[in-house]
């Protein structure tokens, strides 16, 4: 004879078997509800308890709002890329036209920072492709003053006032000016 351990007074409540559960299930998709608004079907049942709870009140749980994965948002200011090497090679040779060209020597960074700014929106709305700008070299070796604009206009082309206006820039061929000019690709406007 077995002694098994005796169970707590009261009655104990148990869980559903795998079947049941299934049983279960079928019925209750079955059965059409008194009330208007259904409850959400429980796929898994609470586990069995040591205490009936017939004293609590009965409560509809209230439904989980489902949970929305936002969409990547597009960044508000595009990125800069560089000119592929087929593109650049067409410049350098001729083979591919630079549309209009902005020779900022001689300006002042405030007066030059404007006009960069004008040339490339004008570029822009008429559709133009390449731009050249020549900021000049300055003078090497000297002044550390000199050549300021070469050394600030590749930064105010990677603004973001300048990025909606652009796809990207790098440094011209020898005989469009070296290290003294920009070949800049123009974006296309949206509208």
């Amino acid at each position: 004879m077995s002694h098994d351990p005796e169970p707590p007074r009261g009655r104990r409540k148990r869980g559903l078997s795998e079947d049941e559960r299934v049983l279960w299930e079928t019925v209750a998709r079955q059965v059409k509800p008194l009330r208007k608004t259904p409850r959400p079907l429980r796929l898994h049942p609470p586990m069995a308890t040591a205490e009936p709870q017939a004293d609590k009140a009965m409560t509809t749980p209230r439904p989980v709002a489902p949970v929305v994965i936002p969409k990547p948002v597009r960044p508000a200011i595009p990125p800069l890329v560089s000119l592929g090497r087929k593109e650049r090679s067409k410049l350098s040779r001729g083979r591919s036209e630079i549309d209009a060209r902005l020779d900022l020597h001689g300006m002042t960074q405030s007066r030059a920072h404007q006009a960069l700014h004008h040339f490339l929106h004008r570029a822009q709305h008429d559709g133009l492709t390449f731009v050249l700008v020549i900021t000049g070299k300055g003078t090497i070796g000297a002044d550390p003053e000199r050549g300021v604009l070469r050394r600030q206009v590749p930064h105010w082309l990677s603004l973001p006032e300048f990025r909606s206006l652009i796809v990207g820039f790098e440094e011209a061929h020898v005989g469009h000016g070296g290290a003294g000019a920009l070949y800049v690709r123009i974006r296309r406007s949206r509208g």
